[in-house]
């Protein structure tokens, strides 16, 4: 901007030196001829007082000399803007790089290349807005799995300009301008890995649950290099009646079915051996990596579409197997349920009757116990009593071998005496006395005979 004020005022102060003679300062008056011979006098106005004002020899210097101070200037110094990084040629053939953004002093007439920072490529489809998007791929790219299934992958890549002065520097010098590099390189590079990514998938295993691994190997293969791979092909045959004791050349074939698998090729390191591209080359960062959308192929969606009704009827059959299954085994479950309840019934009677014989066992077993315990303490008392008797004995014994002392004499002879005494004290003289005098047995026993006799008769009277 600073530069075109100043040549602006450049040119304007050299207009104004040149047409200085040619301006009228005053108005002059002149005799001209018409067609018919007759004299007329035109008077010619003077010049404008703003063009006499500035064109006079100091203003006009002034003009040509702040022009050419501002046009000088220029070309010391610019802006760098967030967001881009500059290549720098100076006039002597200096070649540096300025990745920060502010207020840059260079050698004046340096040559200033601007590269963004920052390349956004994406897919577009017709009507969308292509605008902050430096890289346009129509349609999404084609691409066929492994499995010769085909599809249009739509991405958005986002890609960084590299950050060291030495690779910025080749890289602009290479292609001279960011179109180039972006049409000519990154377009075409995201399109050949995009290819080599689909090889490495079928298009059953990624609607399966492998759009993620997809994505993740398309972001891999972007930043570090495409994978050497190695294709494999196996055929799965499937027979009809097959018997054990059937011959291999009976079976019939019922289907045969193709499935692929891609092996990375490893290196002596045991890493996978990888191919570099131009990004990888070039020391572009691959910042992000988003697979928008994969549209397969008309053909595949009806397919799709039919194994979907197929697994649909056989999962309808499959619940009506389990529903008969549930049903079959409801009815089981009744029956069992009954026979466990009549069981129940039959064993609560059974528990009644077994608990009031182990109650009348438990009965005659304590009553059992309890008369032993009795014999036990019956036998205890008699050996209590025993051993009292025999000790009694041992006592009375020994009291017998022992004597009694004096003053047990005594007092057993005054006891004796007392008790005598009070006896004959108490008695009555019988009433009948008969004295038989000295003789034989015979002669007491008559004199008994008589005594009593004569006893009966004083009763009777």
């Amino acid at each position: 901007m600073i530069t075109v004020l100043g040549l602006l005022l450049l040119v304007a102060g050299i207009v104004f030196l040149a047409m200085r003679p040619y301006l009228q300062t005053e108005d002059k008056t002149e005799t001209v001829t018409d067609r018919f011979d007759r004299e007329q006098t035109v008077k010619t106005p003077k010049s404008s007082p703003v063009l006499l004002s500035l064109s006079r020899r100091p203003i006009a210097i002034g003009f040509t000399i702040i022009g050419f101070i501002l046009m000088i200037q220029s070309s010391f110094w610019f802006y760098a803007r967030d967001g881009f990084q500059y290549r720098i040629v100076s006039p002597t053939g200096t070649k540096y790089a300025i990745f920060n953004q502010g207020v840059k002093f260079v050698m004046p007439m340096s040559k200033i290349q601007e590269w963004q920072k920052y390349f956004d490529i994406k897919s577009v489809n017709e009507g969308e807005s292509t605008e902050g998007i430096e890289g346009v791929i129509k349609g999404g790219v084609p691409m066929r799995f492994i499995d010769q299934v085909t599809a249009d992958v739509q991405v958005s890549v986002r890609m960084e300009m590299p950050s060291d002065e030495e690779s910025f520097l080749r890289l602009a010098q290479e292609f001279r301008h960011p179109e180039n590099l972006v049409n000519n390189t990154l377009v075409p590079t995201v399109r050949e890995q995009i290819i080599n990514t689909g090889y490495m998938f079928a298009a059953q295993d990624y609607i399966s649950g492998s759009a993620a691994d997809f994505r993740s190997t398309l972001d891999e293969q972007l930043k570090y290099g495409g994978f050497s791979v190695e294709k494999k092909e196996y055929n799965d045959t499937t027979f009809l009646n097959v018997n054990i004791k059937q011959e291999a050349t009976d079976r019939q074939i019922k289907d045969i079915n193709t499935r692929y698998k891609v092996t990375k090729r490893l290196g002596a390191d045991g890493k996978p051996i990888r191919n570099d591209h131009d990004i990888k080359k070039n020391n572009i960062i691959v910042s992000q990596v988003i697979v928008d959308e994969v549209i397969l192929e008309e053909a595949f969606k009806k397919r799709l579409e039919k194994q979907r009704d197929i697994s649909a009827q056989k999962r309808i059959e499959i619940e009506m197997i389990e529903t008969a299954k549930a049903a079959q085994q409801r009815i089981v479950a009744e029956g069992e349920r009954d026979k466990a309840a009549e069981r129940a019934v039959q064993e609560k009677e059974q528990v009644g009757v077994l608990i009031a014989i182990e109650t009348k066992l438990k009965q005659e077993e304590t009553n059992k116990k309890l008369a032993q315990i009795q014999l036990e303490t019956q036998e205890i008392n008699t050996k209590k009593v025993k051993e009292e008797a025999n000790g009694q004995y041992y006592k009375n014994l020994k009291l017998v071998q022992a004597g009694l002392t004096p003053q047990e004499k005594a007092l057993w002879k005054y006891r004796s005496d007392s008790v005598t005494s009070a006896n004959f004290s108490k008695m009555t003289p019988p009433n009948v006395v008969i004295n038989g005098g000295s003789g034989s047995g015979n002669d007491l026993t008559n004199s008994l005979i008589q005594a009593e006799m004569a006893k009966k008769l004083m009763n009777k009277q």
